[in-house]
C-alpha cells in the first residue's frame, strides 16, 4: 500500500533539512508551492508541516512562514529498540560498523543490569551507528548468553539486530530508558569525531521479555549536535514509565 501523501511530503522536507538544502534559519517553500510541487490539496501539506513542527524541526505558523529551527529528526521511543527501523521510516540510510562482538564474563555493571551473578557469560557488542554515512552514535550492548550467542554467527552489519532476534523468537517486549549526559572518553571521541571530554547524550536501555526476564543492557552515546530529546505528556493518558521522544538528524 502506498504511503500517505502527507508522510511523503514530510519525509522529503526532513531530507532537505538534513542535507542542508534548507539550512537552519531559512524559510520553507510556501504552502501553495508545496501543493503545486506535490499535486496536493492544502490538507496533506498542512499535515506534513504540523508533523515537522511537533518534531521541533520548524517554527512559525499563525500567519508567519515556517522557518527551519533544527536539523534534528524525531525518533519516537516505540522505535528506539531499532535504529535501522527508525532511519528507514524517515527515508534515511542507516549504517553500522561492528567494532567488536565477543563472549566474556559479565562486568559488575552489566551483571547488575541483567540480574546475573558477576562473571556469568554474556555477549558484548560494540557498534558505531551511522546515518547517511555520518557517525552519530556509539552503541555498547550486552546480551544475556542465550540471546547473545545467536549473534556470534550473524553479520551484525547486515541491518537491525533486533529484527534478526525477533525473527528467531526472542521476546523483546519491554524497555526502560534512562537519559543523561556524559563526557566523551578517548574511544567515544575518536569514533564520533569529537574532542575528548566533549559532552555526549547517553541513553541506557534495559530490555526485558513480557515476563520481565532481562534480555539486554545497552549504553548508547550520541553526538550532541545529532540528537536531542523531548518529553510528551497527556493528563488523559495512563501514567507510563516513559513518554519520551528523541530527535535525530
Amino acid at each position: 500500500m502506498d504511503e500517505p501523501l502527507h508522510r511523503r511530503i514530510a519525509a522529503d522536507l526532513r531530507r532537505r533539512i538534513a542535507d542542508h538544502e534548507l539550512p537552519v534559519g531559512s524559510a520553507l517553500p510556501s504552502e501553495s508551492h508545496l501543493c503545486e510541487q506535490w499535486g496536493a490539496s492544502r490538507a496533506p501539506v498542512r499535515q506534513a508541516l504540523a508533523a515537522l513542527r511537533a518534531e521541533g524541526l520548524i517554527g512559525g505558523g499563525q500567519g508567519k512562514p515556517p522557518v527551519v529551527r533544527s536539523t534534528a529528526v524525531s525518533q519516537p521511543f516505540e522505535t528506539f529498540l531499532s535504529f535501522s527501523r527508525w532511519a528507514l521510516d524517515h527515508g534515511r540510510v542507516p549504517g553500522q560498523r561492528t567494532l567488536e562482538i565477543t563472549r566474556r564474563p559479565a562486568s559488575p555493571e552489566a551483571a547488575e543490569a541483567l540480574s546475573l551473578p558477576d562473571g556469568d557469560p554474556v555477549v558484548d557488542l560494540l557498534r558505531l551507528r551511522l546515518l547517511d554515512g555520518i557517525p552519530v552514535m556509539l552503541e555498547r550492548t550486552t546480551f544475556v548468553w542465550p540471546v547473545g550467542r545467536l549473534l556470534l554467527d550473524h553479520d551484525c552489519d547486515e541491518g537491525s539486530i533486533f529484527a534478526f532476534l525477533a525473527a528467531r523468537g526472542v521476546d523483546l517486549t519491554h524497555a526502560r530508558h534512562v537519559i543523561d549526559a556524559v563526557a566523551a572518553d578517548p574511544v567515544d571521541a575518536d569514533l564520533l569525531g569529537l574532542p575528548p571530554g566533549a559532552p555526549l547524550l547517553r541513553e541506557r536501555r534495559h530490555t526485558t521479555s513480557a515476563a520481565g526476564e532481562p534480555v539486554e543492557y545497552s549504553d548508547d552515546r550520541y553526538r550532541p549536535d545529532a540528537v536531542s530529546f523531548t518529553i510528551e505528556n497527556s493528563q488523559r493518558a495512563r501514567p507510563a514509565l516513559l513518554r519520551t521522544r528523541g530527535r535525530m538528524p
